[in-house]
């Protein structure tokens, strides 16, 4: 099946659902030229949660979104699995998209699959880009009240309640607009399941990249906020000491302004693709 008879025409971005190994993975594409750009979501976040991001993006961009296994609309896995496999998956489906090599974009836990992914595929990485991530289990630990909150996934299926903690949560624009908080997480009720982020738990428990930064060659942005309670900035001046060929843009938000600010940053990662 071609990715024409997937998705339609260039300008259709319905989610579809694709077998990809053992695994059935949700994914859309908005069709444009150039490179893709696969973008690589939050721990039990669904693709719609980067709406905002993708709005602000070159409109002739390719974007590649999906959804992890038990998450967003994607079935959970059977058993718990590593960044390595999902960065395997990763590289199937953009192989069964059509796609050979792409530019990959990671926030939060997304960022370590991006890594991974980077590691894996150093010719089909072509530019890497890392937001509000870090290098994993060896990394600075954001505050411990603020962790303790990620522990369970009801930000995701309470709205109410992830505004109530979005400011302590994730700083930045979202001590503010409380609102855009709710909006954005009114989108995930009922998408994914307990055990689909138990499994993205202990995928990043016992993942770190520390020991092979050195080997990620690939052209990368470091993007961190000054306000973010989940990963602190002195993860991003680590990850950019062993990175061979990575730059640090720092901006005074928090933990997801990817998305609650995505006017200011899209511009920084644009302009970074084009160099």
């Amino acid at each position: 099946m071609t990715v024409t008879e997937l998705f339609g025409d260039r300008h259709r971005s319905d989610p579809t659902t694709l077998a990809v190994g053992c695994q059935r993975i949700r994914v859309n594409v908005r069709r444009g030229t150039g490179i893709p750009l696969v973008l690589c979501n939050g721990i039990g976040a669904g693709l719609e949660v980067l709406d905002p991001l993708v709005a602000e993006l070159d409109p002739k961009t390719t974007i590649v979104r999906f959804d992890v296994p038990g998450a967003g609309g994607s079935p959970a896995s059977r058993l718990p699995y590593g960044f390595p496999y999902l960065a395997w998956v990763l590289g199937r489906l953009i192989t069964t998209l059509g796609f050979d090599v792409v530019d990959v974009l990671g926030l939060s836990w997304g960022g370590a699959l991006a890594q991974q992914f980077a590691l894996q595929n150093p010719r089909r990485c072509r530019r890497l880009v890392l937001v509000a991530t870090a290098s994993g289990a060896l990394m600075v630990p954001g505050r411990p009240r603020v962790l303790a909150k990620m522990l369970t996934p009801r930000r995701f299926t309470d709205p109410d309640y992830a505004a109530s903690i979005a400011g302590e949560l994730y700083g930045g624009a979202a001590t503010r607009n409380r609102d855009d908080i709710t909006k954005l997480f009114l989108q995930q009720l009922h998408a994914g399941s307990r055990s689909g982020y138990l499994h993205q738990l202990l995928a990043g428990a016992v993942w770190t990249s520390l020991p092979v930064l050195p080997l990620i060659r690939q052209q990368t942005l470091i993007v961190a906020g000054t306000d973010d309670p989940i990963i602190p900035i002195a993860n991003a001046r680590i990850m950019k000491r062993f990175l061979p060929h990575a730059i640090v843009h720092t901006h005074a938000g928090g933990h997801i302004d990817l998305v609650t600010n995505a006017t200011e940053l899209a511009p920084v990662i644009e302009t970074f693709r084009h160099i």
